[in-house]
Parts: structure tokens; C-alpha cells; sequence
């Protein structure tokens, strides 16, 4: 039985946290010695490192692979009475297992391509288990209709190939019935996993875009679980994907996963974008490493084009059937220049596309008619609808015009070949073919040029059989759609845009008239690629980083929040915990002399709020606290110095740094004193028009002009644009001001330039000593703020605290707003908890104000359920169960 301790939030508020998920039957562990169970063996020495070279566990492990189809072909036994199950040799998950450890134990989850009667289901069912380690899921007919040939097959595919939902019968208008029935399908896959995942050890690898939301639901049954998963399809661009509805549950769930695999940089690069421009994520890159920061886990996104099988391919290429196959049809078209297509019945494989180049070919180059022959082998649609038939019309009719017009008796320009074509005969067309085309106008991946160079390559030593010649056969050209995912791998390909006939026309005439010796060598250096970079390779790598990424999940303190498909998890590092209030109020009350540092934006109001001016309540909050004769209070903020001295007025023993501390005063009726002396501030006039010059370029940017700093705002300016700006912003600022006393940096959304010496942390620690100095060093220290110049007083803190003639016993609270990576041992979330943390001190400072401060509570809170109801709602469950408990 799952242990309880995976019971989340979710599981509590639905009220059946003591269930634990199906165990059905449990899988025998790898046993490395005869006897023993091998153990999981991770070295914690080591979980820290990027780069660790402790050897991998992934040998002890085993791993989940979860895909739409079972790797499995099924068969109806003659007297129908059962079925007989064998491997599918051709399937990508199968072969993916070249890529892992010999004794890592494998289990499928998936459906079958048969419908199985559901009094057969169970034994089926033990059938599968016990006989190949897969777990079937069997879905309802109507959840499978909906799910497949709806959602996956109407809307998803044509949106992931850039097809918008412009009409009813063009792409799909969003169906939230067949939305449903995705959700529902890929809950099915979670129970499926669910009964036979041991979470703290097993990996589960996800594949494709059927099983887009399946982390979210497996992340909420297990916080640490294990998880990659890898798009076999296209992912759209920002602008196309971005008209997709249910949008952010998509992307929400794909961030539930510890690694996300694309084929190519421009996939994962449209991910990165929508999560830019929807979520507000930035990724970044580490040692070689990409990986988005969400809610304290770190997403890596792996890069790495799928492979084929080698093996597989060259035993093939010697089997018999192959080798006299392709010596037939070698002799069926002696003396003719073969060019191969190879496609799905797809409408995004251009197949009349091609058909219309080849037609343009003949035109153009009329001593190519009787030579050459475009082959084109149509495998049987996927999907179905009025579209797949109107791309059957169309190549059919486009085939017989070009046949009725330059062919003639033993002589058809086209061949169309509309039927399934086994791997021998289709091995045999790429032996004899002297070009391969592929014009799909988008594709996820394509490995038939793959399997073109390595039969090129590997029909050598059929030689006597078929009459090749080694010269001959290790050439090969491939002319390539500049859409699909394995033509930056290709770089001797001849690349076109399916789009320009003329211009494909032109590339097959070149790939028929190229010299041997450089077709030798284009086929050379394809060859070598394809053969290292094998379905092997790729399984190898992916698991590799996936582990890596995985590493330090049993270190890391982890929760769930959220509700359905909103759900995520927060991961904090053990040192890293939430600020109790009655933790700090306990030492609050115990100390003598005590320093409170306040940010101001992000951490006393929201940054979203349209009014930062603090409201009465906060200010009779301050003054709580300013009027304890115990408190020294200073808020410490990069405003300005008079906006801040207006808007805290009514404080008069508040202590305020102004311009990130520029300017600091300790109480209203004392004059503001300079944090570091600057003669002048003649650099503004050469840094200001190099501002303006970017801000008339940038729409939505904005100049902040301070005494001592300017700054230039792009928070409302395009997401992509904006950042790309502040990059060359940044640069320009540091080339022209290279010689002058100031200092150019970057914050969210902001390029500041400031008087060098001038910081946050260096005001704290300033602070600080002028209090140690006056004989009254803090016994007690809180710290609060929510951004990047804030991170430079929690440092400072650390450091000067640590330091005599600071007092060795003070109690140190550095707390920082929002759960993220930081130099601050404690969090709260919102503005909403800091507020109530300081009405705690208040209250302790002067019990009399409890009944105001409790009324002003009340308030926060509800703007709190108001602005981020789940919170809320959250909050207030743990609030109601605390009281249970008690």
C-alpha cells in the first residue's frame, strides 16, 4: 500500500485521504544477485551537482513507459476464441529500450489497436502483464471516439501543424464535450499507472501530445514522482497557440513533468515563448543545461531529434524477401532515374505538393521525360474526415493528369503505390531510389530519409544479388521540406519550401544531375550522423538528463496547490521554510533591540495594484510598531525619496532609504543624508537620450527619472521584445558610460543606471554598524522583501550579522515573498501574509490595538480571497483542518 505521506491537499479536500490508489499486481524488482533486491543506491553526497560524476542508478531502476498504442500487434485466434499478442518490432517505444540498461525492467501502459470485448478485458489484461510487462487501458467506445478522432485528431494536430481553427470543417472549432473526454482519457492512463508505479523508484516517460495533461495527474498523486515526457509533434509558435482555450491547463501540465523532450530548438523555443508570454516564466540556461524555474522546481527542456533502430534496418536489408525484392525492381525500372516518396495520407505531408514539382520538372526539363520516375507509397490514414479524402482526390487526380500527359505505353512518370507497404518492400524502393523527397509543409520528426541513407548504405552487400555496384550504392540525395523536424540534422540535404514548385522543380533536377563524388560524400557525412545518433542514443540521453534533473527530489520539501488542472507542485529546499508567526512573534517578544526592514512594492502591496499608496491601515500598522521604543523601522524601497516622504507622512519615527538607499533618514523630522558622495550627475545627460532612443522604439516602455538613478520600465512592453531590448539597452548603457562613477543593472522588467557603492544591502549594512556603533547593536532582525535588489539585503544581513561587534545571539529573519530560490531562509506568500505577520508584532508591541489590527485583518483577507480566490480557498481549508486536528 502507497504510504499516506503522498496524500496531498487535493486528496485531503476531496475526504478520501486514506485511500490509496489500486495496487493491482506488483511487479518484481531487477535482481542483481540471486536472492537480493537490489536497492536504489543514491549517492546524497552528490544530488547537488549539475555536473556529478557519480555513477548512474539508472541500472537498478525501472521505468514506466506510457504512450497512446501499446508496442503491441494483436491477432483474433482462428476459432475465435481468443487472442494472440506479439511484439511490434516497428514501434518507436519498443526500440527505445536499445537505449537503457540490460536489466532495467520495462512496463507499457497504453491501449490496444484492437477493441477488445469487455468480458475479455481482464484476461487480456494478466495476459499482457505476465507475458510482456504491459498494461493495457482499455477506454469506453464513445471516451476513445472523443478523445482520439475528436480532440487529438480535430483540434490538436491541426493546431500543432499550424492549422487554425478558421472554419467548422477547416482544423475544428473547440468542442468542450471532446475536451472532456481527453481529460477523461488521460485520467484513465494515470489510474493505469497508479497500480503499478512505486513512486519513490520508478521513472515514468510520457510520450506525445494524446497524453498532454497526464503529469498533472500523476504529479498530484505523487509530489516526487519521476517524470519525463517527450513531444513526438510540432510545437506551434506563441501566435497559433495561444488561440487554443484551454491554453494555460496545457501548458500548466507540461510543467508538471521533471523534463520536457522536443525534437528541434524551434519547438522547444515556441514552449519557452508560451510560457513567456502566457505564465510569466523565464527560462534560463545553466552549463549547457535549459530549464524553466516553476514554483521552486527546476523543468529541463531537452533538445534531441529521435533516431532509428540500426539493427533492426541492416537485418532486414539481409533478409532474403529484401534482397529479392529489390532485385525486381531493380529490373522493373532499369534505365530510369527512381525518385521515392514515402508519406502518410496526411494533409500535412504535401503530397500534391510534390506531385505538382514533379509535374513542373517534366515541363521544364523535357529530356527528363522516360528517365525519370517519382515513386510515391501512401501509407493509409491515421485520422479521418472530408479532409483526408480531398487529399486523396487531389493526389489521384494530379497523378493520372501527369501520366495522360508525358507518359506513355511502359512508361508512367508517377507511380502512386496507395496501400500499406511492408518494411522488406519498402527498404527495397529506398535501395533502388536515387533520391528521397519529403515536402511535408510541417512534421514532427520524418525518419524516412533516415532509413534512405541507411538503406543506401546497406544494400552494398546485397551487391551480387541485384547488380549494384558499391560506387552506386553508397551515394544517396535527399531533398528535404524546411518544415520538418529532421532537416536541421540533414545539413547536405537539399532544403526547399514545399510552397515553391518552381523551386522544388529546380532541387529534384539538381539532386538528379549532382556529381557522383558529391553525392558520395553528402551521403557520407549523413550516414555517420544517423548511424551515432540512433533511437538508442536518444533513449540514453533523455534518460540520462532525466535523472539528472530528478536528482535532488527526495532532498527537496515538497507540496501541492491548486485545484483540477491548475494543480502544481512547490518544491523548497529544507533549509528554505515559511516564516510561522508565532515563531517570530516568540522572539519578537523576547528581545530587547530590535531592527525591522520593510521593502515596499511586491511586499507591503501587490505589484499589480494600480494605487501603491498605503492605505490608513497600513500606516496605523507602522505606526504600531514605530511608536515600541524597542523598534528601529525603516522601509527600504528604489522610489523616490519625495513620493515615499508624502505617502508615509503620518509616520513620524519611520526610518526611510529612499532610491535603493541613496537616501536614508531615521526619523520624519530629520534631514535625508547621502548614502555615498557623488560630485555630480552629469551622466544622466548621456545616459537619458540613449533611454529615450529605446523607449520610442519600444511601445508600452516607459523612463523613471530619479535624483540619483534613472531607470527605464518595460513590465507592459512585449514579453519577447521587451527583454530583447533591455539586453541591447544594457549593453549600449555600459559602452557609453564605461568611464563614469555609475553602475548599470537589470531588474524585473527594469535597466537602471545608479551612483556606484549604491544598494540595498550596502544601506542595511550601513544600518546596522551606525546602530552597533551607538552601543545598541539589534538583538532581534526582520528583513522582508520580494525581488532582486531585495536579495542584496538578505546577503548583507547574513554577512554583517555574523560579524562583532553585532551580537552573536540575534535572531535573524530574512524573509522573502513569493516561494523561489533565494539567499533568504524564510518565505511568506503574499503581500497578504506579511501584513498579518507584522500585525502580530504589532499586537505584541501593544495589545491595545488588537481590536483595530483584527479588523484590518479581516479586510486582507478578504481582498486576499478576492484577488486570488484558490489561495484563499486554500488557506482557509488548512485553517478549518488545523481546527479539526485540534
Amino acid at each position: 500500500m502507497v504510504s499516506r505521506s503522498y496524500a496531498n491537499l487535493l486528496d485531503l479536500s476531496a475526504g478520501d485521504m486514506g485511500v490509496a490508489p489500486r495496487s493491482g499486481r506488483r511487479l518484481p524488482r531487477v535482481m542483481t544477485v540471486a536472492g537480493i533486491v537490489s536497492s536504489e543506491g543514491r549517492d546524497d553526497d552528490n544530488s547537488n551537482s549539475v555536473t556529478s560524476d557519480a555513477p548512474s542508478s539508472l541500472s537498478t531502476e525501472r521505468i514506466i513507459i506510457v504512450a497512446h498504442m501499446l508496442p503491441l500487434l494483436a491477432q483474433r485466434k482462428a476459432n475465435d476464441t481468443g487472442w494472440t499478442f506479439s511484439w511490434d518490432e516497428d514501434s518507436l517505444v519498443l526500440q527505445l529500450k536499445d537505449g537503457l540498461p540490460e536489466d532495467m525492467e520495462v512496463i507499457y501502459i497504453g491501449c490496444l489497436k484492437v477493441e477488445v470485448e469487455l468480458s475479455e478485458q481482464d484476461e487480456v489484461a494478466s495476459t499482457l502483464l505476465e507475458s510482456f510487462n504491459c498494461v493495457p487501458a482499455f477506454l469506453p467506445a464513445h471516451v476513445q471516439a472523443n478523445f482520439y478522432h475528436g480532440f487529438c485528431k480535430q483540434l490538436l494536430w491541426p493546431l500543432f501543424h499550424y492549422m487554425l481553427p478558421l472554419a467548422p470543417d477547416h482544423g475544428g472549432r473547440f468542442d468542450r464535450s471532446l475536451w472532456q473526454a481527453y481529460v477523461s482519457a488521460n485520467k484513465l492512463f494515470a489510474d493505469k499507472v497508479m497500480e503499478v508505479i512505486s513512486p519513490e523508484d520508478d521513472f515514468v516517460w510520457v510520450h506525445d501530445y494524446h497524453l498532454l495533461v497526464l503529469p498533472t495527474f500523476l504529479r498530484r498523486r505523487f509530489n516526487k514522482i519521476k517524470l519525463g515526457f517527450f513531444l513526438h509533434s510540432p510545437f506551434p509558435s506563441s501566435e497559433i497557440y495561444r488561440t487554443l482555450p484551454v491554453r494555460d491547463e496545457i501548458l500548466r501540465a507540461l510543467l508538471n513533468a521533471d523534463l520536457v523532450g522536443f525534437h528541434t530548438f524551434d519547438y522547444a523555443r515556441h514552449f519557452l515563448s508560451c510560457c513567456s508570454r502566457m505564465l510569466g516564466l523565464v527560462y534560463e540556461s545553466r552549463r549547457g543545461y535549459m530549464g524553466l524555474e516553476y514554483y521552486g522546481r527546476t523543468v529541463g527542456i531537452k533538445i534531441m531529434p529521435v533516431g532509428i533502430h540500426m539493427g533492426q534496418l541492416n537485418t532486414r536489408l539481409k533478409r532474403h524477401d529484401t534482397e529479392w525484392r529489390i532485385g525486381e525492381l531493380r529490373a522493373e525500372y532499369a534505365g530510369k532515374t527512381v525518385l521515392l516518396g514515402v508519406d502518410d495520407m496526411d494533409i500535412f505531408k504535401g503530397i500534391g505538393l510534390k506531385l505538382l514539382a514533379m509535374e513542373q520538372l517534366l515541363k521544364q526539363h523535357p529530356q527528363r521525360r522516360g528517365k525519370v520516375v517519382l515513386v510515391q507509397i501512401v501509407k493509409p490514414a491515421r485520422g479521418r474526415g472530408k479532409d483526408v479524402l480531398e487529399i486523396q482526390n487531389e493526389a489521384s487526380t494530379i497523378a493520372k493528369r501527369i501520366n495522360r500527359e508525358f507518359g506513355w505505353e511502359g512508361y508512367q512518370p508517377v507511380v502512386l503505390l496507395e496501400r500499406s507497404v511492408p518494411l522488406y518492400e519498402r527498404l527495397a524502393f529506398y535501395a533502388i531510389a536515387e533520391c528521397c523527397v519529403v515536402t511535408a509543409v510541417r512534421d514532427g520528426m520524418n525518419l524516412h530519409p533516415y532509413e534512405y541513407i541507411v538503406s543506401r548504405q546497406g544494400c552494398v552487400e546485397a551487391e551480387p544479388a541485384n547488380g549494384a555496384s558499391a560506387e552506386t550504392a553508397r551515394q544517396s540525395m535527399l531533398v528535404v521540406s524546411e518544415f520538418i523536424g529532421c532537416s536541421p540534422s540533414l545539413s547536405g540535404a537539399i532544403r526547399v519550401n514545399p510552397w515553391n514548385i518552381e523551386a522544388m522543380a529546380d532541387a529534384l533536377n539538381t539532386a538528379i544531375t549532382m556529381p557522383t563524388a558529391e553525392k558520395h560524400m553528402r551521403h557520407e557525412k549523413h550516414f555517420k550522423y544517423v548511424s551515432t545518433h540512433d533511437v538508442a542514443y536518444w533513449a540514453q540521453s533523455f534518460m540520462g538528463d532525466l535523472e539528472r534533473t530528478c536528482r535532488d527530489h527526495q532532498r527537496r520539501r515538497s507540496y501541492g496547490i491548486g485545484f483540477g488542472l491548475s494543480f502544481k507542485v512547490v518544491a523548497l529546499d529544507p533549509n528554505f521554510r515559511k516564516l510561522l508567526t508565532e515563531h517570530i512573534v516568540s522572539a519578537y517578544g523576547k528581545s530587547q533591540k530590535r531592527t525591522i526592514l520593510l521593502d515596499y512594492d511586491g511586499t507591503m502591496i501587490t505589484q499589480t495594484s494600480h494605487n501603491k499608496t498605503p492605505n490608513a491601515d497600513v500606516i496605523t500598522l507602522l505606526n504600531t510598531l514605530c511608536n515600541d521604543p524597542k523598534n528601529s523601522v525603516f522601509i527600504v524601497s528604489g522610489r523616490g525619496r519625495k513620493t515615499l516622504s508624502d505617502w508615509f507622512s503620518p509616520c513620524e519615527r519611520l526610518g526611510i532609504a529612499a532610491e535603493h538607499g541613496y537616501y536614508y533618514r531615521w526619523k520624519k523630522d530629520e534631514e535625508w543624508t547621502t548614502c555615498v558622495s557623488v560630485q555630480d550627475f552629469e551622466w544622466k545627460e548621456v545616459a537619458a537620450p540613449v533611454m529615450n532612443l529605446y523607449t520610442e522604439s519600444t511601445d508600452g516602455s516607459i523612463i523613471e527619472e530619479k535624483e540619483s538613478a534613472i531607470v527605464w520600465h518595460y513590465r507592459d512592453a512585449d514579453p519577447d521584445f521587451g527583454s530583447w531590448q533591455a539586453k541591447e539597452l544594457l549593453d549600449h548603457l555600459e559602452s557609453v558610460l564605461a568611464n563614469e562613477p555609475v553602475a548599470v543593472k537589470s531588474g524585473q522588467h527594469i535597466v537602471e543606471v545608479k551612483p556606484q557603492g549604491v544598494s540595498k544591502g550596502v544601506i542595511v549594512e550601513k544600518l546596522l554598524s551606525m546602530m552597533a556603533e551607538r552601543g545598541s547593536p539589534p538583538d532581534f532582525v526582520l528583513c522582508v522583501g520580494d525581488d532582486r535588489s531585495d536579495e542584496d539585503m538578505f546577503e548583507s544581513i547574513a554577512t554583517t550579522m555574523s560579524l562583532p561587534p553585532q551580537s552573536s545571539m540575534a535572531e535573524v529573519f530574512a524573509c522573502t515573498v513569493g516561494q523561489k530560490p533565494s539567499k533568504a531562509k524564510y518565505y511568506l506568500d503574499d503581500t497578504s501574509n506579511v501584513l498579518n505577520m507584522l500585525q502580530g508584532l504589532a499586537v505584541a508591541s501593544d495589545p491595545g490595538s488588537a481590536s483595530a489590527l483584527s479588523a484590518y485583518s479581516t479586510h486582507t483577507s478578504q481582498a486576499t480571497l478576492e484577488m486570488h480566490p484558490e489561495e484563499g480557498v486554500l488557506r482557509r481549508f488548512w485553517c478549518n483542518a488545523r481546527v479539526s486536528l485540534l
